[in-house]
């Protein structure tokens, strides 16, 4: 674990134990006022950015791991905690996936992966991300639910008419999805 990463998670537990003192779980002792609303959404933030650029800019931290079936032998279902995995379609037919991530990353490279039909992605994100490589020549539909969380589409917003369409659903909780077309953008 890089010194960037390490940051971020003092950072993540440091507003957690405030929040834990405000709700009354623990009893510390906090004397500054602005340490009431301001201090935990600032640790939360900047710990947020430190492990999401960590896990972003290091590769090496990625493992490279083999498509994990779902029951049905067909739905990709793939959950990260306290980690980073990465996920690559090379020619292999599409047929949704479930993508959870909880306090760590996960990256799904789609662009050589054969989509023929509708499908669906369902994301699912607790202090955690994930970043989504869609294909060109597909229609993408995001929608999100999320509490302290968000997602970024930089989809060019376009019908192709025709063309299979991607649905992807993100429910995040302090979480992020980035959705793009390549890798550089």
């Amino acid at each position: 674990m890089n010194r960037r990463t390490m940051i971020g998670i003092i950072f993540i537990v440091a507003a957690l134990l405030r929040l834990a003192d405000m709700w009354g779980i623990v009893h510390l002792n906090w004397e500054q006022c602005w340490t009431e609303y301001f201090g935990p959404v600032l640790l939360l933030y900047v710990g947020l950015e430190l492990l999401i650029y960590s896990f972003r800019h290091n590769r090496s931290q990625w493992l490279q791991r083999q498509l994990p079936l779902g029951e049905d032998g067909k739905r990709v279902c793939c959950a990260v905690r306290l980690g980073a995995d990465e996920y690559a379609y090379k020619g292999e037919t599409f047929h949704g996936a479930r993508l959870d991530a909880c306090c760590g990353g996960l990256r799904m490279d789609l662009r050589q992966a054969v989509i023929t039909q509708d499908e669906a992605v369902d994301v699912h994100t607790f202090l955690g991300g994930v970043e989504l490589l869609v294909p060109e020549g597909i229609n993408v539909n995001v929608t999100s639910h999320s509490f302290i969380g968000g997602v970024g589409n930089e989809i060019p917003n376009r019908e192709i008419p025709g063309a299979p369409c991607l649905h992807i659903v993100a429910s995040n909780f302090l979480g992020g999805v980035n959705v793009k077309l390549s890798e550089n953008s």
